[in-house]
């Protein structure tokens, strides 16, 4: 199958052009085009060979969940012209991201595990286990890169280095935690546990908005609900519904995005894997089948309908 690596439209009207890890956003003054590739990143690395599907996975996905939220929190979202397309208004982001846990999992349970009992800032309890649900969400912020690792920070260290402002800052925690609780209910829905997620937030016109992707498979980890807890009392690894998987085949072919390391063979196996991977995960999401679309004529569709909008 067909995927999309890049994409090198041209639009009439269009002001500018930015190409992240795995999105090209497209500007026309203060509105965006952002376009789902199939680009796919780890450990903040761009991976060599695109994931058939994976973009439109996300974009749907994504979709889904900042309609389901937009009554808790303003999103950015003006349509969705076509299945790997959002459009939406520009937004100055804030140099932070909001990483909410509900959990001990990923990058907290690797810290826990080396001994370490604060992460961001925030202390955790003595004597818990990989996996195991934490007494309450917890925010564990990160910077931001545009090139390179995130890394994580505190509370304290954004407001002195006056990163986000102190009122901003509450806005976002609360935000962060309202918008948490309700994934919580919708993975439940879906017997999946959320285990923890990012939220990335943008001001326009002086208003807080939700912004970039929600809730996705990408942005965030999930369990299955079902046999979690005989699995964390037998001491046994979590069925999880999330990215993680391909950061697993990473650490195990020596690749954790250090220098010097390098990219194991992405062999046409694997990136099919991978892709039918996230064709599992957007049923399990959305209890819908993924609709079969042409693969030979994709970045044709997704030009045309953005035209077809704009005009």
């Amino acid at each position: 199958m067909a995927a999309i690596k890049d994409t090198n439209f041209r639009f009439k009207g269009q002001t500018g052009f930015y190409r992240g890890k795995v999105r090209d956003v497209y500007y026309f003054g203060d509105r965006m085009v952002m376009v789902a590739t199939d680009r796919i990143s780890a450990f903040d690395v761009v991976l060599p060979k695109a994931i058939p599907d994976k973009g439109r996975v996300l974009n749907q996905i994504a979709a889904i969940n900042l309609q389901a939220t937009r009554n808790l929190v303003p999103n950015w979202v003006e349509a969705i012209p076509d299945p790997n397309v959002t459009v939406g208004f520009k937004c100055e982001t804030f140099p932070v991201e909001m990483v909410v846990r509900g959990y001990l999992a990923g990058h907290a349970g690797r810290e826990y595990k080396l001994g370490k009992r604060t992460v961001c800032g925030v202390t955790l309890p003595e004597g818990l286990r990989e996996n195991d649900k934490l007494p309450q969400p917890i925010i564990t912020p990160t910077t931001k890169a545009h090139v390179g690792h995130d890394e994580d920070i505190s509370r304290e260290e954004i407001l002195s280095r006056k990163l986000v402002s102190r009122e901003d800052y509450a806005a976002l925690e609360k935000y962060a935690l309202t918008l948490f609780e309700k994934g919580t209910q919708l993975a439940a829905a879906r017997g999946l546990i959320l285990v923890d997620t990012k939220y990335e937030f943008g001001k326009h016109n002086n208003t807080i908005y939700l912004i970039d992707e929600v809730h996705t498979p990408d942005s965030s980890r999930y369990f299955y609900q079902e046999g979690y807890h005989a699995r964390q009392t037998a001491g046994e690894p979590q069925k999880q519904l999330s990215k993680e998987f391909v950061r697993q085949w990473l650490i195990e072919n020596g690749f954790q995005g250090k220098e010097g390391q390098k990219v194991p063979n992405m062999t046409d196996a694997i990136v099919e894997s991978i892709s039918e991977r996230y064709r599992e995960l957007y049923e399990q999401m959305t209890g819908e089948k993924l609709s079969n679309l042409d693969s030979q004529n994709i970045l044709e569709r997704i030009e045309l309908n953005i035209v077809n909008y704009l005009n």
